[in-house]
């Protein structure tokens, strides 16, 4: 018997993600999904991310029982095995039967026929799954769970880790000038279930899949992280003179800053200006720029969005591959980047202006650090933390954005 889509389709996402380092959040939403019902994606979903959140878990188990190291198993077998080990020990709905044969197909269909029998024997004496407290500390890298336990302290950091094992919450924002009674009313006409959150026109979906919530409000809603959302509102009520967004892409924050004045959207990469091309069908302007050089303008803003690329370590749940693959020396590299971009933005901000600039991630490298040293080095220039948001003790992603002020001339 030949294995199940949504099964093949999880397997083609792990395995892109394990060999060629994709991101296992674009995969998910493109074309390899397509022609699957609603739940097989969820499926793929739950597989997936389920899969990298409890990678090392997982490979621990798979290593007792094949008495070897999962590096010394071929990624197409380890795959396999990750995802027929994962529904066994993770997925109660699935029978034990069906994990274990359809495993064994994707070994077959991978062109591995030689190891079926090996895939087989090794998920039919899968070890029970360990004790939270173990699970926890196998699931993420000793350097990363030491440093948290330093600057967070003993219970954040506990709550933080038990967190990245979670599905994250799901928010969602109503765009103005949109009337939002109307639209909720529709969203619980169809049996979803929505919480108000401290934002408003933002919400968090409690019961309902993302796909019922759009079709009931008829694609109106713009599904963001709340903290996100709340970045970009720290611009928000501060005149309406032109915000730059030096770093858009994929245009979230753009969008919803539009919503009350005009926007200049940028990104380094043509490739990520091409899927932003519907914002400026709103009105953004786009403009194709690398913010760790001068930036092209001859005029400066009264408002700057600086969301600088960072590690991400504060989205751990909804991107888990970033903890197996970050290293200690890559926080020195994105700092020494987001230094310069951050002091090429600072550039652009007109006298009296305000500038925002955020991360998603917990470390203070790619934060407090990267924002004093560039204050410092502006006379009268001030800087405030506005966000510093951490999974499991605060309700969303984790974040942490400051608000930088320029003095008037």
């Amino acid at each position: 018997m030949a294995a199940s889509p949504a099964r093949c389709a999880a397997f083609d996402i792990l395995l892109r993600t394990e060999r060629d380092g994709a991101h296992s959040d674009a995969l998910l939403h493109s074309g390899r999904m397509s022609g699957l019902s609603q739940g097989e994606r969820a499926f793929v979903t739950e597989a997936v991310l389920g899969c990298l959140r409890r990678q090392g878990e997982i490979d621990h188990l798979v290593g007792r029982a094949a008495q070897r190291a999962p590096t010394r198993i071929d990624p197409e077998v380890l795959v396999a095995l990750r995802v027929g080990a994962y529904q066994l020990r993770h997925m109660r709905a699935i029978p034990d039967h069906a994990a274990v044969s359809q495993a064994v197909d994707l070994v077959k269909r991978a062109r591995k026929r030689s190891a079926a029998g090996f895939a087989n024997a090794v998920l039919r004496r899968l070890p029970p799954a360990p004790p939270a407290g173990d699970a926890v500390a196998l699931n993420h890298p000793a350097w990363l769970t030491g440093r948290w336990a330093t600057n967070l302290g003993p219970r954040r950091c506990a709550r933080l880790l038990e967190a990245n094992l979670r599905k994250p919450d799901t928010y969602f924002r109503i765009p103005a000038p949109m009337d939002v009674g109307p639209i909720l009313k529709r969203l619980r006409h169809a049996g979803l279930e929505v919480k108000t959150t401290c934002l408003p026109r933002a919400y968090r979906l409690t019961r309902g899949s993302v796909p019922s919530a759009m079709a009931a409000a008829r694609s109106r809603l713009s599904f963001r992280d709340l903290n996100s959302q709340r970045v970009a509102a720290l611009l928000a009520g501060q005149g309406t003179s032109t915000v730059l967004d030096v770093c858009a892409a994929p245009g979230g924050k753009s969008r919803q800053l539009a919503e009350e004045g005009p926007v200049v959207a940028a990104d380094r990469r043509t490739s990520r200006m091409r899927t932003m091309r519907r914002l400026g069908r709103s009105g953004i302007d786009l403009v194709v720029l690398d913010a760790e050089h001068p930036l092209p303008f001859r005029r400066t803003f009264g408002r700057v969005l600086v969301d600088v690329p960072c590690s991400g370590t504060g989205t751990l749940s909804r991107n888990p591959e970033i903890k197996w693959r970050l290293r200690p020396a890559d926080l020195t590299d994105l700092q020494r980047r987001q230094s310069r971009i951050l002091d090429n933005s600072l550039n652009a901000v007109a006298a009296g202006g305000l500038a925002v600039y955020a991360t998603c991630s917990l470390e203070p490298e790619e934060n407090e650090h990267v924002v004093t040293a560039a204050v410092s080095r502006r006379p009268g220039w001030t800087a405030r933390k506005a966000i510093s948001s951490v999974p499991g003790s605060d309700p969303g992603d984790g974040f942490q954005a400051w608000t930088i002020r320029r003095p008037l001339d």
